[in-house]
């Protein structure tokens, strides 16, 4: 499922602005560009993800590329087998004991939580803030050098999180990280269809470093 150290994962994450109407449409317009798209949706109710999870699926988009963040309840009844856990959310080890074959990412923000989160089970972590971002205002970034003693300490994929653009997702794949996840530069976007395509242009750029 991961590709390796030449190539990277997109994943696109949901901003949380959006009806269910908005999403389906900028999803459904990315499709052919992403690898994953994460439902991250902390103000709407659990019915409403559910709808726009039947919505995307009616409408073509591969179920296996859907992660929902946070909500095991509706990935358990929507069929989702990617679920995405809050640093704070329900512990790992929680999930994967229970639910085995559901396939579990974790949010870290150091290195000693990425140890743990390995240790715990997690198939994956995604650690951040790697750049400066607007979605965390007044913070400072963690930066690349963390980022590579992360994933020289890891077995685990690590998906790199936070001010990723084309400009910079070069340095993303330098520091070995299994994937970039990007938010406000796709679903931020007037044209997120093409700003998904130039991310993808960009990591493919890179390749080969």
């Amino acid at each position: 499922m991961w590709k390796g150290m030449n190539a990277l994962e997109l994943h696109a994450v949901t901003d949380g602005s959006k009806s269910v109407e908005q999403l389906a449409d900028i999803i459904l317009s990315i499709s052919a560009s992403v690898d994953y798209v994460h439902i991250r949706e902390k103000e709407k109710k659990a019915g409403e993800i559910i709808r726009l999870i039947e919505l995307l699926i009616k409408s073509g988009f591969p179920n296996q590329k859907l992660v929902i963040n946070d909500r095991l309840d509706v990935a358990l009844v929507t069929g989702i087998r990617n679920v995405h856990l809050p640093g704070r959310g329900i512990p790992v080890q929680k999930v994967k004991g229970a639910f085995p074959d559901i396939r579990t990412g974790v949010s870290v923000h150091s290195l000693e939580e990425a140890v743990t989160a390995e240790k715990d089970g997690a198939d994956y972590i995604m650690f951040g803030h790697i750049f400066q971002t607007n979605c965390k205002k007044g913070k400072a970034p963690k930066g690349v050098d963390v980022l590579r003693k992360i994933t020289e300490c890891v077995k685990i994929p690590v998906i790199a999180i936070g001010g990723i653009e084309p400009g910079n997702i070069k340095q993303v794949l330098e520091q070995r990280a299994a994937g970039a996840a990007v938010m406000s530069y796709i679903f931020s976007s007037s044209d997120p269809e093409n700003a998904a395509k130039l991310l993808r242009r960009g990591e493919k750029a890179s390749e080969g470093f």
